[in-house]
């Protein structure tokens, strides 16, 4: 196909989008959205997205949305790596490289640790690395960590929607974070790895939030990086988006996603009237 039929293909489709029955959109049978990555249009200065628009009489609008917070709301990469490098260096251990690191988030900040120690590392030495590690990130949790590119006014568009934040991080730096980020007056809940005896992909965190906002699992979206936040979705009964610009270990054959972003943007286009406030 050449560039100008390439195109045309994509125009046909954004019009195709734009001429959509606003009634089917919001009847009680709604559209499931799947965004596809396009091939690089030759010429072309930014990667062209599709969206795909699919029947799906099973799922109920979106009332409620759960998001995670590193890698999906906020770029905490950088911190998190030289936190648990501080910590290594503290306990006389050999520093890992950041892509091994960043391979460990998303557990919780004991199984981060546990990790990155190595198996040999006795009970003892993991209470105090672990000790260690989370008054030294108390300190750095703020040097380079910023939300991701309109992640402010993509929440403040869907506003209007009920929105929690469960992540495995601790609850207390997680709602310090975002304080700082002006990100907290967004959500009604901000749930951390120590706030229940269970972590994600365990879903009472999920199932306790969809209580709270007296929503049904089949009305709600969990979005997230990595594969635990798939898994958490699917064992609480949501619907599952991915973002492509997180670091958390995905693997998209065995816990494939409802829905793939690019940006974080996506989510409202994505959305559009298919969001119920």
């Amino acid at each position: 196909m050449n560039v100008g039929s390439m195109r045309s293909s994509i125009l046909r489709e954004q019009r195709a989008i734009q001429k959509m029955p606003r009634g089917f959109q919001n009847s009680s049978r709604p559209l499931r959205w799947l965004l596809v990555k396009r091939k690089p249009v030759p010429g072309a200065q930014r990667e062209h997205i599709r969206i795909e628009i699919m029947a799906d009489p099973k799922s109920a609008a979106v009332r409620a949305l759960i998001f995670d917070l590193d890698g999906t709301l906020i770029d905490s990469k950088l911190d998190l790596i030289h936190s648990v490098n501080a910590m290594l260096c503290e306990m006389k251990r050999p520093q890992l490289a950041a892509d091994t690191i960043s391979g460990y988030i998303g557990h919780g900040a004991p199984q981060l640790v546990a990790r990155a120690m190595g198996g040999a590392a006795k009970e003892e030495e993991l209470k105090q690395a672990l000790q260690f590690f989370l008054g030294y990130y108390e300190e750095h949790k703020m040097d380079n960590t910023s939300p991701y590119p309109s992640v402010p006014e993509t929440l403040a568009q869907l506003s209007n929607i009920p929105m929690a934040v469960l992540t495995n991080k601790p609850e207390r730096i997680s709602v310090r974070i975002l304080k700082s980020l002006g990100l907290a007056k967004y959500f009604r809940v901000i749930y951390g790895g120590n706030s229940f005896d269970s972590k994600k992909p365990n879903p009472f965190g999920a199932n306790k939030i969809l209580r709270e906002f007296g929503i049904a699992a089949d009305e709600a979206l969990i979005v997230g990086d990595s594969e635990v936040d798939v898994q958490t979705a699917r064992n609480a009964g949501t619907r599952a988006a991915a973002v492509n610009y997180g670091f958390g270990v995905h693997d998209r054959a065995a816990h494939p996603a409802d829905i793939y972003l690019d940006h974080f943007a996506d989510l409202a286009d994505v959305l559009g009237n298919h969001a119920a406030g």
